[in-house]
């Protein structure tokens, strides 16, 4: 039983029910990374403080951007946005940003994993809203070029001379922050 009423002409219910959840998703993901971003930006201290705290705030005014649109999605399509912290917490798969106070390069060396995770989750929506939805997987492949980019920015603190990551063998944010520490 679809859980949408109506949704968009030129699209069942059933691939707007599909949608939905994949853009459901998406919104945690994002509203998580929001608040992510302006954690590292609030906890940064270091020589490259001023550099990555103003670096930041235009990231989350974008990723904000990004996640007005994806709920704006999810009611254009019939479905209603859950945007309430209880949601994201009772729904998301991955754990809380674990960095406290730190060092600049520790922060980012654990928020290029926080990229890594949201990009590529994205691309496997954009992946599944080919068939269901282009209008959908068009907005999340712009979203992803820019979180790529910002991603990009992060990386560029944290590249080596020969084009390697310092923390490329870090599978967590904790190992990533110490591994360049």
């Amino acid at each position: 039983m679809a859980s949408v009423s109506y949704t968009v002409p030129g699209l069942d219910t059933g691939a707007a029910d599909r949608v939905v959840g994949l853009l459901q998703i998406r919104l945690h993901a994002l509203n998580d990374l929001a608040l992510t971003l302006k954690h590292v930006h609030w906890n940064v201290i270091g020589p490259q403080f001023i550099a990555v705290h103003t670096m930041l705030d235009p990231q989350v005014e974008s990723v904000r951007a990004m996640v007005d649109d994806v709920a704006e999605r999810i009611a254009t399509l019939g479905g209603s946005p859950k945007g309430t912290p209880g949601a994201l917490v009772a729904e998301r798969t991955w754990d809380d940003y674990s960095i406290g106070r730190n060092d600049a390069i520790a922060h980012l060396a654990a928020l290029d994993l926080v990229y890594s995770g949201v990009i590529a989750d994205h691309r496997g929506a954009i992946e599944e809203t080919e068939k269901l939805d282009p209008v959908t997987q068009d907005l999340l492949i712009a979203q992803a070029g820019e979180l790529e980019q910002f991603q990009w920015f992060v990386r560029a603190h944290l590249e080596n001379a020969d084009g390697t990551l310092r923390q490329a063998s870090a599978s967590s944010e904790t190992e990533a922050a110490q591994t360049v520490s």
